[in-house]
């Protein structure tokens, strides 16, 4: 196991690890799933462009000098996409349909996504905010298949940040 100063850092690979969803502040995880698409927050890029009098080019001109200069822009959040085996819960489906029926300011929500080991010890959590879902999906059925029916849910959130 990979280590920096005196702790141990556990890599979390495929197999060793489950993800749970917390909606609102709750104290309990309202649902677990086994994959998430999409986590990514980026920062645009502001290009400046400005002349200068500094000396250049062959004959020392003193004008005109184009110096570009790059600064951050606005940060923004991809949406996530989170599958699960399907249930028999509705929750998520009720939570999508508030917001598709126009109750979507009161749905927008506080989220926690956790990430923990095998031993249900949470490794890693991060704070969504302004959580809301805009699609919902299950995969198609086939009475044939002997494949678990996975349901689907993305989430839009205006940032995250990682707190553990």
């Amino acid at each position: 196991m990979p280590q920096t100063s005196d702790k141990k850092i556990e890599i979390l690979t495929a197999s060793r690890f489950y993800l749970g969803l917390t909606l609102d502040g709750s104290n309990t995880t309202d649902c677990f799933f086994l994959e998430c698409q999409g986590f990514k927050r980026t920062q645009d890029v502001i290009e400046v462009s400005e002349v200068t009098s500094q000396t250049w080019g062959a004959k020392g001109n003193t004008k005109g000098m184009v110096v570009r200069t790059k600064v951050p822009g606005n940060a923004k959040s991809d949406n996530i996409t989170l599958r699960l085996g399907m249930t028999n819960s509705t929750e998520f489906w009720q939570w999508f349909e508030s917001v598709q029926s126009g109750k979507w300011s009161k749905q927008r929500k506080m989220d926690d996504l956790s990430i923990y080991n095998l031993a249900s010890q949470e490794v890693a959590r991060f704070e969504l905010a302004g959580a809301w879902p805009t699609s919902y999906k299950i995969t198609d059925v086939n009475a044939r298949s002997t494949e678990i029916e996975i349901e689907e849910v993305e989430v839009a959130f205006e940032e995250f940040k990682r707190v553990k």
